[in-house]
């Protein structure tokens, strides 16, 4: 074996990957190149790899309506507290509302999971916007079934921003 290969696994034993050596470290190793592959190692194989766990076998339920409807006032009134809280003293700025936007929607997305309410797919939509001297006008579309799926929004405004949020309860057979 090379000094140079023993050298590379020394230093791999000692970081656990090539690509986790400072450009220093490899220089003094004599590669000089640009690109660098990556190679890591384990120095233990875990005890999860040896147990082979058998395939639960999932049943049909044919269930076709829900065993509970979506809730509409509980969504609307989260949808009120979340919009409240996050939004009361902010001023519009494009970048912050843009990032309020994300958050918002992946806080109200999760507070909804919680309810756990089975067999319903998700959609959370939000908007903020500017107040001036203008309107909006706000549309969706999608296959719906009148019977099982609904959905719940709320408007917020202050002084700078309004912010329009829908969260669709779409039951999943």
């Amino acid at each position: 074996m090379s000094d140079l290969a023993k050298e590379k696994a020394r230093l791999l034993k000692k970081r656990g990957s090539l690509s986790s050596l400072g450009s220093h470290e490899v220089r003094a190793i004599g590669k000089t190149k640009d690109s660098i592959s990556t190679l890591s190692y384990m120095e233990e194989h875990g005890h999860h790899d040896d147990i082979q766990r058998p395939t639960v076998q999932m049943e049909n339920t044919y269930r076709i309506t829900p065993s509970r409807r979506f809730p509409v006032l509980t969504v609307k009134d989260l949808l009120k507290d979340v919009l409240t809280s996050y939004l009361q003293e902010e001023k519009y700025e494009t970048e912050l509302c843009r990032q309020m936007t994300k958050t918002i929607t992946e806080v109200v997305k999760a507070r909804v999971k919680d309810l756990m309410i089975p067999r319903y797919k998700i959609i959370v939509v939000i908007s903020i916007g500017q107040i001036k001297d203008q309107n909006i006008r706000m549309g969706s579309r999608c296959l719906w079934d009148d019977n099982h799926d609904n959905f719940s929004s709320h408007i917020f405004k202050n002084n700078s921003l309004f912010a329009a949020a829908t969260v669709f309860g779409v039951y999943f057979e």
